[in-house]
């Protein structure tokens, strides 16, 4: 069967939208209130530190560090002193409105030791922008995205020996909101908690890339998002709803989604990671296609990192060793199928070597090391700046 069955989301073949979102008319945040104030932190040490385990042991998001970050917000007085504190439990209503309206957005980050010792965070900007859209569309409060970062700033530069010195290791980092207020009703919440966690971790691969066979799951079994739904922000509701799909799609022989859209089945996400595809064409040149940010595709930071790659590759800027120089970055499918790849922050490049695909299976070719062309210097390159071992603007030195 060929790929040309399915194609990629495109932007005309979605149902058109304002370029105002109307959820921006919600936002919780009022002006006249304060905003989250670094200057305001305090710090509560932990008296039962505990050791980094060994890597061998770390599992994701299994193992904690010892301190959080609590920042609270009111609806009448803003966004109270942010606080470092002893990892611990939340004490919450059990009418808090997170548990009955899944008004909960999170992001997934991380920092990386570098070989001269210092600590960065890869591209934190990024994630407070996105932070800040999630939080517009549930009618979350909105907050200043550089005195968060500088929060977080102080809460790994406190927990930096839980930073895993081994290479390909790191610490993930889970800024989290919800709405805590104990009052039922579907409306804004009047009452909010922002924290974050952090949890050491190893690579995604540890044993090298294995490829994965994904489930071509289509709207008449389970849909992830729709026009105009929830699947552009990083909320906790997109989540739960796929793990049943998950479970069916291991049922027959598949690690994972690939979700199709709509009766002309366009690709849109492989599980919860974006989705690239490589091409290539009768003229010889090589295509690396993605689906548009057109309201249905959550803006991955790691997403955006490999298109910024292969644009300045195209382009006569930082030429990378191993991608084709025959490359173009577009986002319409054609030609001769290379290989197809998910991206994101735990796994940052996942490759694909089969999907299953009404009742058929398309085979994607890939290299001996489970990498194809196209995602394994992007990849390397992409690794190299998060670790460090590359000098990148897009750093974050804590």
């Amino acid at each position: 069967m060929s790929l040309s069955h399915i194609r990629l989301a495109s932007a005309h073949a979605r149902l058109a939208r304002s370029a105002i979102p109307a959820w921006r008319h919600f936002s919780a945040t009022s002006t006249t209130h304060p905003d989250i104030e670094p200057s305001r932190l305090t710090v509560t040490h932990t008296t039962s530190p505990r050791q980094l385990p060994p890597s061998s042991k770390l599992l994701f998001g299994r193992t904690f560090s010892d301190h959080m970050l609590r920042i609270p917000w009111a609806e009448n007085t803003g966004w109270g002193a942010p606080a470092i504190e002893p990892f611990s439990t939340l004490n919450l209503s059990p009418a808090a409105v997170v548990f009955h309206y899944a008004q909960a957005l999170f992001e997934g980050m991380k920092a990386y030791r570098r070989p001269d010792g210092a600590a960065t965070m890869f591209r934190p900007d990024m994630n407070m922008k996105r932070m800040n859209d999630s939080a517009g569309r549930l009618a979350l409060p909105t907050f200043n995205g550089d005195a968060l970062i500088e929060c977080m700033r102080q809460l790994i530069s406190l927990e930096r020996d839980w930073i895993p010195k081994e290479p390909g290791h790191s610490l993930y980092i889970r800024p989290t909101m919800i709405g805590t207020n104990g009052t039922l009703g579907v409306q804004p919440p009047t009452e909010a908690l922002l924290f974050v966690i952090c949890s050491p971790v190893g690579p995604y691969y540890p044993q090298g890339f294995k490829p994965v066979a994904l489930y071509g799951t289509t709207d008449a079994e389970y849909i992830r998002t729709a026009p105009g739904g929830t699947g552009a922000f990083k909320v906790a509701a997109n989540y739960a709803p796929g793990v049943v799909a998950q479970k069916a799609a291991a049922k027959v022989g598949y690690v994972q989604n690939l979700w199709l859209h709509g009766p002309e089945h366009w690709l849109t996400e492989v599980g919860t990671m974006n989705l690239f595809v490589v091409f290539k064409g009768e003229d010889g040149v090589t295509e690396l296609v993605t689906p548009p940010l057109d309201g249905m595709i959550l803006p991955g930071v790691t997403r955006d990192s490999i298109l910024a790659l292969a644009r300045r590759h195209t382009s006569g800027g930082k030429q990378l060793q191993g991608l084709p120089s025959l490359l173009k970055v577009s986002e319409r499918p054609a030609g001769r199928l290379v290989e197809l790849f998910g991206a994101g922050t735990a796994a940052v490049v996942s490759p694909v070597d089969k999907i299953g695909y009404l009742g058929s299976d398309i085979i994607i070719p890939t290299g001996e090391d489970g990498m194809g062309p196209v995602s394994r210097p992007l990849w390397k390159e992409l690794v190299g700046i998060q670790t460090g071992e590359i000098a990148s603007e897009w750093n974050f030195v804590i």
